[in-house]
């Protein structure tokens, strides 16, 4: 599942007639990265969600897309068309989740990390742990220099307090997750969100750690959040990966 709901708040004006996930990186919009780098690790279904201007982003891409390492079919959760706004990640994905298979893919459409590996094996070892959630955790960039969790010596995400020293690493927005995150008692959301509830992840992501099963890992590949103007043009002036 591809996250492509967002408003863009703070990219606008740029936002204002293009879903962020749409605008161009090194010469294609950005959700064409992802969208690559899932078909080259062997997705062959990908789920978009959308809100702001949520018929632009099917109107773009169509109903599948053929890459070099396969066709990818796309299908799409139309939550502009279904309830007028975004629903939030957690929302968004309980929407989605009649449509998603047990194990399952999650990264932000807004974000960028052109050679991050959507490794088949890396789902398999993870549908086999016990584990609800395992995500990717980055250096702590500039606009985000506290971080989000922690990560202990198994390998096991933490929601550390205000005061612990330990270090803490950002969300890269990347993720594999188990259905049963999405249903209680870590989610009060039914299957398919039939009343629209807008929820973020982060809550069933922080009770789920403190049951241990929310693991991680370090990744030290290309990222960027795309989150406003000025970032995206220091990323166009960056030097462009191969494709």
């Amino acid at each position: 599942m591809v996250l492509a709901a967002g408003r863009g708040q703070r990219m606008r004006p740029l936002t204002d007639h293009t879903p962020k996930p749409l605008l161009p990186v090194h010469g294609q919009p950005l959700l064409l990265w992802h969208l690559q780098a899932l078909a080259r690790g062997g997705a062959r279904r990908v789920l978009i969600n959308t809100a702001w201007l949520g018929e632009r982003i099917p109107a773009a891409l169509g109903e599948a897309l053929d890459t070099p390492w396969g066709r990818l079919a796309l299908r799409y959760s139309r939550e502009d068309r279904d309830f007028g706004a975004a629903l939030e990640t957690a929302g968004g994905i309980a929407r989605a989740l009649p449509q998603l298979d047990e194990v399952f893919w999650v990264v932000a459409g807004d974000i960028y990390a052109p050679d991050f590996a959507f490794d088949d094996m890396r789902r398999q070892r993870f549908a086999a742990s016990a584990a609800l959630a395992h995500l990717w955790l980055v250096p702590n960039p500039p606009q985000h220099p506290r971080g989000d969790f922690g990560l202990d010596d198994d390998g096991h995400a933490l929601d550390l307090p205000p005061d612990d020293p330990r270090p803490r690493w950002t969300y890269a927005a990347i993720g594999l997750f188990k259905r049963a995150l999405f249903a209680p008692p870590w989610c009060d959301i039914p299957a398919g969100n039939p009343h629209g509830v807008a929820a973020p992840l982060a809550p069933l992501l922080r009770r789920a750690m403190a049951a241990r099963r929310v693991t991680a890992e370090l990744w030290h590949g290309t990222w960027a959040d795309v989150g406003t103007p000025e970032r995206l043009a220091q990323l166009q002036a960056s030097a462009a990966p191969p494709r």
